[in-house]
């Protein structure tokens, strides 16, 4: 689904990601960890279009993203669903009017059908009947739930995810993770979720992947992640253990 191959990014002389290469696989749900100032939150503005690569490419599907115009590359968007770390919601709009927000601006669906759609999407993310609700009303939880319910809007085959446990307590966190694994069973969607909680990272992933100081250091399925011995993973994993 999503092909990165030998792609850097540099701003001015400083090397943000060096050489990536990275294949996420259909369906598959994988975490990106880092620490700050990593590189982790550059390479998800990569895989989502809103920079280009200083070098190397980047592929959605059968699409090759990098050197594509804006109009070029909001018809690839369509195919993906966004997941902010604070949400982004606007104040100012209803929950259902959050939701249908692509919809109106990017689709000739009628009023109906789009009111159709925003049920459905707020009772898959288990939010039923809070269309009317003003963001203000809702929880830092109930919020992120929204903003999914719009990412899922387009039906998307990628979703991604910014910090989706940032600014949550503990079971809170744990609910939204329940339901980013659930979303991609129901739907089959690819998943990426750029974290840098390790206990979410190992609840919701297939893979994890790490990046430290702009050099992806290691890919690997949960467990075996977890058995690695280089000191920068470990840190990582000091407080999974």
């Amino acid at each position: 689904m999503i092909k990165i191959k030998n792609v850097s990014k540099f701003f001015g002389e400083k090397a943000a990601l060096k050489n990536i290469n990275l294949e996420i696989a259909d369906g598959e749900t994988l975490a990106v960890i880092g620490g700050s100032g990593s590189g982790k939150s550059t390479l998800l503005r990569l895989m989502i279009g809103l920079i280009q690569p200083s070098s190397g490419e980047i592929w959605i599907g059968d699409d090759e993203i990098s050197k594509m115009n804006e109009e070029e590359m909001n018809r690839v968007r369509r195919r993906m669903g966004m997941v902010f770390q604070y949400s982004a919601l606007f104040d100012s709009m209803t929950v259902g009017d959050n939701v249908a927000f692509g919809l109106v601006e990017h689709t000739d669906y009628d009023e109906d059908t789009i009111k159709k759609i925003v049920r459905e999407k707020l009772y898959q993310v288990g939010l039923e009947g809070v269309e009317n609700l003003m963001p203000n009303e809702l929880s830092g939880g109930m919020k992120k739930r929204v903003s999914l319910a719009r990412a899922l809007a387009f039906n998307p085959e990628i979703i991604f995810y910014d910090e989706p446990s940032s600014g949550l307590d503990p079971v809170t966190t744990t609910r939204i993770d329940e339901l980013i694994v659930k979303t991609q069973k129901d739907l089959g969607v690819t998943s990426v979720v750029v974290t840098h909680d390790m206990v979410s990272a190992c609840r919701i992933s297939d893979r994890i992947a790490m990046v430290y100081e702009g050099d992806l250091i290691a890919v690997d399925t949960v467990e075996n992640f977890k058995r690695l011995d280089d000191p920068r993973i470990r840190d990582f994993f000091r407080l999974t253990d």
